[in-house]
């Protein structure tokens, strides 16, 4: 049920996770974003240097950034600010020791998503902002084509919390596109010098809303697909990605973006919802046979039967391979750099029964697994069924 002692910022990130229907608004926190769990740095004065897990492909990982301007729609949360602008971060396969290190965010970014958090005072937001990332801006890629992963971050969050995920994802061979949605997050900074903030978390506030702001990041990612592949494209690595093979993860409101965004564009061949909400982005006549994963908490929420009625109405409309599964002892936010980064600060409070770093390598594993079978060709026994070395994870076959 809903709690009111939340903070707006935090409140508004688990909106995704919104109920339809005659449920609640909004979703109780998670206990790794909600301060009411947030403790101070149990390591007292030393320095803390935040580090992200390394990623478990053999390719090292190469970054770029992109802004890109889509000149036909006008921004639907601010109007008078004209064309709709995104921020892309771009993660691909790389030669070794090229390139220089990749900052997480900004220190603004970090600023905002501390102050969202409840930690603003705590922990410096240089703290963040320096946190060691895997990638390096400027490495020289490796040759060939590969499979492409577009990211989409929850409500409220920037695509950078989602760093973890795609790091892995790039060192597997994989070139991945982070969508950061102008105005949808707490925090995006933009190359002009601008940080954009969450205008979206106060403008939407009902499933209608909601709804239509699924469909608008599907907009979004369709017109990111025609300026990394287009007959111009706007990537100078463009000639890396596979055209015939994308697929599109998300966490939360991102995840169902992928399944609203597989509804309007045939280009994406398979998709995976993270702990989302699905908000009406499973068509009624299914995805045309494409394969679908939804992987979550494994809780009132998200088994089958539970308070989100979304899984169960995608699950019976999903017409092709698909998997749902959850994970015990994870929270919403525990498939995203966050727990990660709190433990690494030595954040103390009530956690969760599973630690960050399991989570995040359960969702690197399973997410992997999912593009390997689908983009790639190759069989994945960990998708056929539970396994001892993976008991976290349930598979349900309502």
């Amino acid at each position: 049920m809903p709690r009111t002692s939340m903070t707006p910022a935090v409140a508004l990130l688990s909106l995704a996770l919104a109920l339809p229907a005659a449920a609640p608004a909004y979703a109780a926190p998670p206990s790794a974003g909600a301060p009411a769990s947030v403790g101070a740095d149990t390591r007292g004065d030393r320095d803390v240097r935040l580090q992200l897990p390394r990623p478990t492909g053999p390719y090292a990982v190469g970054r770029d950034t992109l802004h890109l301007v889509d000149r036909d729609r006008r921004d639907p949360w601010v109007p008078t600010a004209g064309s709709r602008e995104l921020m892309v971060g771009m993660f691909y396969p790389a030669l070794p020791r090229g390139g220089r290190p990749a900052r997480y965010a900004t220190v603004e970014e970090a600023r905002l998503l501390l102050e969202a958090y409840g930690l603003d005072g705590v922990f410096p937001p240089e703290t963040l902002s320096a946190t060691a990332t895997h990638g390096r801006f400027g490495a020289r890629p490796v040759r060939g084509r590969h499979p492409l992963v577009v990211l989409s971050p929850g409500w409220g969050a920037s695509a950078y919390t989602l760093t973890g995920l795609a790091e892995d994802l790039a060192s597997r061979g994989y070139v991945v596109a982070a969508v950061d949605h102008a105005y949808e997050s707490v925090g995006s900074a933009f190359p002009d010098g601008r940080t954009l903030t969450c205008v979206a978390c106060d403008a939407a506030r009902t499933e209608e809303d909601l709804v239509a702001a699924t469909a608008g990041r599907g907009a979004d990612v369709s017109f990111v697909l025609d300026r990394l592949t287009g007959p111009r494209p706007a990537w100078r690595h463009a000639g890396l990605i596979d055209r015939k093979r994308i697929g599109m993860a998300g966490h939360s409101l991102g995840g169902a973006s992928a399944a609203a965004t597989m509804a309007g564009d045939r280009r994406v061949r398979a998709g995976v919802n993270v702990d989302g909400a699905f908000h009406d982005g499973v068509p009624v006549d299914g995805l045309d046979g494409r394969p679908f994963m939804m992987f979550g908490t494994d809780d009132e929420t998200h088994r089958p039967g539970g308070r989100d009625r979304s899984w169960d109405e995608a699950w019976d409309r999903l017409d092709g391979w698909r998997r749902w599964l959850t994970v015990s002892g994870a929270d919403h936010f525990f498939f995203t750099d966050i727990p990660v980064l709190q433990e690494e600060l030595g954040a103390s409070g009530a956690q969760p029964p599973l630690p960050g770093r399991r989570a995040m390598e359960l969702t690197r594993r399973y997410v992997a697994a999912f593009f390997d079978l689908h983009l790639r060709d190759l069989p994945q026994p960990l998708l056929e069924g539970p396994t001892p070395a993976e008991p976290e994870v349930r598979f349900n076959a309502p």
